[in-house]
């Protein structure tokens, strides 16, 4: 029988962290004040952590802790205010965030869980502070490699050629035949938009991530796009910036620096139906982090499966009982 999620309660403890730069980030803790310390990335980049009440972390066994990334979600301030400039907000100051907030919390190490672009930035986090990490559980992973910005928003036109063409014509005509995500930051972060034009950018870009798991079998209308305006404002203006700047990443980076995971047991969790985050990424990453476990589930995409929900359980499970 699959396990249950577990139910939540809480927070223990909250607040907003002051990271300099005039940013402020929101986090929470959860579960067991003494457990194993558990860090929870979210995706987007700019999606900000959800507020679910439940997990597949076992409260009993972890001290969960939950934080939204520069300029979303409850940090502030929020990248829906077209006079925020995003100009402090790069995969380096988010480095530095979860440093900070680690040192806030008094947590020596932690074992680091997330999926999607959370993956990309555990991997350059543990990189470049690998003492401080004890395990890591990653699922859906993204590189952010050129290639793999590259796939999602150009490579997959031949599979969804609709929906594709729908996102380029939604550019001004003179930004149609160059690159689409360059020409989206334009459009979001540019002084001379009007916030009309940036919402509809918004809109637009999300409909077209909606449309890249819409085939998948847990996938459901409006996955990207069901969020208020705030929200998916500030997503969609971080996630272009972010990937029109190569997610802030040397181009392999990931690749080129697995060495410094030596030492780190990690479990990756991949479906191989994955349109957006093709199992190329995590394949490659195997190859040179022998220390890590990837586990391919074939009928599952990038919003999972039964089965690949009960693998990451096992995978939390097995490393919380690894005590602190």
């Amino acid at each position: 029988m699959d396990q249950p999620l577990y139910e939540l309660t809480g927070p223990h403890e909250h607040g907003l962290l002051d990271v300099g730069d005039g940013n402020r980030i929101y986090w929470e803790t959860l579960g067991n004040p003494d457990g194993k310390p558990v860090l929870n990335v979210h995706g987007g980049p700019g999606g900000g952590g959800r507020r679910s009440r439940t997990s597949g972390l076992n409260p009993e066994d972890f001290r969960i802790i939950r934080f939204d990334q520069r300029n979303c979600g409850d940090s502030l301030p929020h990248a829906s205010d077209p006079s925020v400039s995003l100009e402090h907000n790069t995969t380096d100051h988010l480095i530095a965030d979860m440093e900070h907030l680690r040192e806030h919390l008094g947590v020596e190490r932690w074992l680091l869980f997330g999926g999607s672009w959370g993956s990309a930035l555990i991997l350059a986090y543990a990189q470049r502070h690998p003492e401080r990490v004890s395990e890591i559980v990653i699922v859906s992973s993204f590189l952010g490699r050129q290639e793999d910005i590259d796939w999602l928003y150009n490579g997959l036109r031949p599979l969804l050629p609709g929906a594709w063409e729908a996102f380029r014509d939604a550019l001004p005509a003179a930004d149609r035949d160059g690159d689409l995500v360059a020409a989206y930051n334009r459009l979001l972060n540019s002084p001379d938009s009007d916030q009309a034009v940036r919402l509809q950018a918004a809109r637009d870009w999300c409909a077209w991530e909606d449309a890249v798991i819409a085939h998948e079998a847990l996938g459901h209308p409006g996955a990207y796009s069901n969020r208020p305006d705030d929200a998916l404002l500030a997503l969609v203006r971080i996630c272009a910036h972010y990937f029109a700047n190569n997610a802030w990443l040397e181009d392999g980076q990931l690749i080129r620096d697995a060495h410094r995971l030596a030492g780190i047991p990690g479990v990756m969790v991949q479906g191989r139906l994955d349109l957006g985050c093709p199992l190329k990424g995590p394949w490659d990453l195997a190859r040179v982090w022998p220390d890590a476990e990837l586990k391919v589930i074939d009928e599952a995409g990038h919003t999972g499966s039964p089965t690949m929900r009960q693998t990451v359980l096992d995978a939390l499970a097995r490393f919380g009982k690894n005590g602190r």
